[in-house]
């Protein structure tokens, strides 16, 4: 372990409640930014950079979107030695999200369980905060809707959201598989999904046009999904031109922590007991999708090896969270390492895919310039 200072860090922390303890860990991330100290925190480690949805990710190993919501640490996050940091979810407005309690720890399996519900201070706050950053580290936004807004007119609240970030995302993630936002799983289905999607290729069409740059746009599903419904979730994507699948998101199963104190809470589960659920997610899409979109396998990361099974599954890059909470930040050079080697030992095995809905990579850079 690179920090073998976290244990009694995380030890002190889990006395306080978990989204106190959230706030007071990012507060003194920022404060050792400032000092010039998050050097410290991580070693320094080559570029591993790979090629995916027309952007070059200094390495495979990024953020997943929920640690920082409102892009108030992107800066002091990227120097922990991350390729890609996706901040978010934000919506339209800004929304308090349900109330507290609503984020549990299940430190017997590695897990929280969260029902936080897009908390956030919506776009605009979010877009101010971009306009100065240059994180150095791909930047991925996540986008959501109101609680408030209907599912009929969520389309108009993506639409929205998209073309406030636009500017200042290297990608943009459309998240429609939070299981703590009424009915926004409803999205994946069919009909729901088509329309969406439809809007959302003819606003960045359209914004494509105005900027003189092609956003790449990923979609962010749930673990829940039948085998069926995930192929043709993945059809849909390669229809209507997006650009990466992200699997995925929190699961409302509770089989892997049965009996464990606050496993009956209402909320998405993360953490190690969603590994293998993601990963079946991961090789469904890799199996039918055959290269035609990258994939990013987030869910369950807590060691090295587990990063790998998410490349062995047929994702190109990586993210995490939960495992942060439980590891600290030496699983981010854990992962680089491992995928670094399993890499060198598999030079034939592409990250990234070999066919394009468009026929070709799409356009973009390492950061939001």
């Amino acid at each position: 372990m690179y920090a073998p200072w976290y244990p009694l860090a995380r030890a002190l922390l889990f006395t306080l409640d978990p989204e106190t303890a959230h706030h007071v860990t990012l507060r003194a991330l920022a404060a050792a930014h400032a000092a010039g100290a998050t050097g410290l925190l991580h070693p320094d480690l080559a570029d591993d950079p790979v090629r995916a949805m027309g952007l070059t990710f200094p390495n495979p190993v990024g953020l997943a979107a929920g640690l920082d919501k409102n892009a108030a640490f992107v800066e002091s996050l990227a120097h922990l030695g991350f390729g890609s940091i996706e901040v978010g979810t934000v919506t339209p407005r800004p929304q308090p999200g349900n109330p507290r309690p609503r984020l549990f720890r299940l430190p017997q399996a590695g897990a929280l369980i969260n029902r936080l519900g897009f908390n956030n201070e919506g776009v605009n706050a979010l877009v101010a905060r971009l306009r100065a950053l240059r994180p150095g580290a791909v930047l991925g936004i996540n986008l959501g809707k109101n609680a408030d807004t209907p599912i009929e007119h969520a389309s108009d609240d993506y639409a929205h959201a998209l073309a406030a970030v636009y500017p200042h995302a290297s990608y943009v993630t459309i998240n429609i598989s939070s299981p703590n936002t009424r009915d926004l799983r409803a999205l994946q289905a069919a009909n729901e999904l088509d329309a969406l999607l439809t809007r959302l290729a003819t606003e960045r069409a359209r914004l494509s046009d105005r900027h003189g740059r092609r956003v790449p746009v990923a979609v962010k599903i749930a673990p829940d999904l039948a085998d069926d419904d995930i192929k043709r979730i993945a059809d849909a994507l390669v229809a209507h031109g997006a650009d990466a699948v992200i699997a995925t998101n929190t699961t409302v199963a509770r089989d892997p922590v049965a009996g464990l104190p606050n496993a009956q809470q209402t909320g998405g589960l993360s953490g190690r007991p969603l590994l293998a659920l993601s990963n079946q997610v991961l090789s469904t899409l890799a199996r039918h999708l055959q290269g035609a979109l990258p994939l990013i396998g987030v869910g369950g990361i807590s060691s090295g090896a587990d990063a790998v099974e998410k490349l062995r599954a047929g994702a190109s890059l990586v993210q995490l969270y939960t495992g942060l909470i439980y590891r600290g930040p030496g699983l981010i050079a854990e992962c680089r390492r491992a995928i670094a080697q399993w890499r060198k030992a598999n030079p034939m095995l592409p990250l990234t895919p070999t066919l394009s809905p468009r026929g070709g990579e799409g356009e973009g850079g390492r950061g939001p310039g």
